[in-house]
Formats: C-alpha cells, sequence, structure tokens
C-alpha cells in the first residue's frame, strides 16, 4: 500500500489580531432607513367592526369567556370541544348562545347551561344572556376542534 500525503497542514500559532470591527462613523454616507411598510398597520384595528359579529368586542370577549369553561369529564373546554352552535349578539348588546352536551344523559346537564349563562352574562358590554340548549342536530367527535382532538390524543 502506498502512503497518501495529507491534503490540509496544521499550523499552530500563539495569538492572533483581532480584526477590526465596524464603527457606525466609519460609514461615509448617512443611511436613510426606508419606512416599514408595515408600520402600524399590523398594530392597526380594523375600523367599522359591529361588537356584536365576529372580531368585534362583544363577540371575541363571549368566545372567550366560553373557552374558559370546562367539559368536568373531558379536559377540554366546551368550545373548541365542539358544543357551542352558535353566538348571536343583537344590535342591543343581548347574546344568545345555542349549543349542546355530548349527551343527554350527561351528568351536568342541569348546571351547565347555568354556567354558560352566567359566563356569558358577565362579559363587558353584554345586556342579557340567554342560552338555548338543543339536541339536534347531535354532538359528535367530528364537530371538535383540532385543538382538542389534538389534546385528547386523536390526532
Amino acid at each position: 500500500m502506498s502512503e497518501e500525503k495529507p491534503r490540509f497542514t496544521v499550523e499552530e500559532v500563539d495569538s492572533v489580531t483581532p480584526a477590526p470591527r465596524a464603527r457606525v462613523e466609519d460609514v461615509p454616507v448617512p443611511v436613510e432607513r426606508k419606512r416599514d411598510y408595515l408600520d402600524g398597520f399590523l398594530a392597526e384595528k380594523p375600523q367599522d367592526i359591529d361588537p356584536g359579529q365576529p372580531g368585534g368586542s362583544i363577540y371575541d370577549g363571549v368566545i372567550d369567556a366560553l373557552k374558559e369553561i370546562f367539559d368536568p369529564e373531558i379536559p377540554v373546554n366546551i368550545y373548541d370541544l365542539g358544543l357551542i352552535y352558535g353566538v348571536d349578539v343583537s344590535p342591543e348588546a343581548s347574546v344568545s348562545v345555542t349549543m349542546t352536551l355530548t349527551t343527554p344523559h350527561c351528568p351536568v346537564a342541569e348546571s351547565m347551561p347555568g354556567e354558560v349563562e352566567m359566563r356569558v352574562a358577565a362579559v363587558p358590554g353584554v345586556r342579557d344572556a340567554e342560552v338555548n340548549l338543543v339536541w339536534d342536530p347531535p354532538w359528535d367527535m367530528a364537530k371538535m376542534s383540532d385543538e382538542a382532538k389534538l389534546e385528547l390524543g386523536m390526532l
């Protein structure tokens, strides 16, 4: 076998002079920063949103309140679980929530609608709240959000 010559050589040194650091004074011409075209755009809220429509303060507050109510048997909030079928906000700020339960024999069938009504009525700007409990269409797992399915290990 023949001996190969190394393709690189190693040079050992005691110290190296550091490279010069760039300084702002070293720039010959002042650099003008262009205005960011998104400046203020992302922070600005849409102008003419009705508070009772999606994106409005009352509607979003109701959705946030619903996301704080958890099913006692399943560690997922009732909104992501798909138990909320609709949220309607009238121009007078009356809120009507249409919801169901996982089954008519649910242990919280008597207390859950009352809790939903209390939480929704506590949202700032809501005049009064009404909860309509429906069984048609029946709830099924297809109504769950992806977050809920992930939480339950179904994805």
